[in-house]
């Protein structure tokens, strides 16, 4: 596994000695003190080996059971997807202490989840919205390429979810070597 820093709004990739490296610097002090999106993703990519399946059907399950098992909240589908993804809201969106719409709670977050054609969850994303942390985890499968890709960014970019899993694969593609080490074509990031 190895991880990088990927800008949304772009697609270029944090590198030292180059103008993204003052990019970053400069958005982590100008932008994340005044609670204003921060727009880096961080990504880290996975290789899955052996026979797991590439989806997050037995994952969701399991995240489903523990929220009502632990947390007494039942994730319900919403009637209208988001940006093309089907949206889960735990106890439809509403707080049972308070009976309004969640507020702070780092257990009631939105999970939103694309399936593939015959029905296998590629993407998971679940989005916090606890007081000011806004922010999105993204996992998603890649199977040409047997890995899991991770991505945490703020919940400003989300529609952007699409593309931002298109960008980062064609970075990866972007980094592929021969068996000797040479680079297969124009490596994204690099001046």
């Amino acid at each position: 596994s190895f991880g990088f820093q990927y800008r949304i709004t772009d697609g270029d990739v944090y590198t030292s000695f180059r103008q993204t490296e003052e990019d970053y610097r400069r958005d982590n002090e100008t932008l994340i003190p005044y609670g204003k999106p921060f727009p880096w993703a961080s990504v880290s990519a996975y290789g899955v080996y052996g026979a797991a399946p590439l989806n997050f059907n037995a994952y969701v399950q399991i995240i489903f059971r523990s929220a009502k098992e632990v947390t007494n909240f039942d994730y319900i589908q919403q009637e209208q997807p988001l940006y093309g993804l089907t949206v889960y809201k735990a106890n439809n969106g509403i707080d049972p202490e308070t009976g309004e719409p969640w507020k702070s709670d780092v257990n009631a977050k939105d999970i939103l989840l694309k399936k593939d054609q015959v029905g296998n969850i590629k993407t998971y994303i679940d989005c916090q919205f606890t007081q000011h942390i806004n922010f999105c985890s993204h996992m998603f499968y890649n199977d040409d390429w047997h890995i899991q890709v991770r991505m945490s960014y703020s919940r400003t970019y989300l529609p952007r979810w699409q593309e931002m899993e298109g960008r980062v694969i064609r970075i990866l593609d972007s980094w592929r070597v021969t068996r000797e080490g040479k680079l297969l074509g124009r490596q994204i990031g690099k001046a």
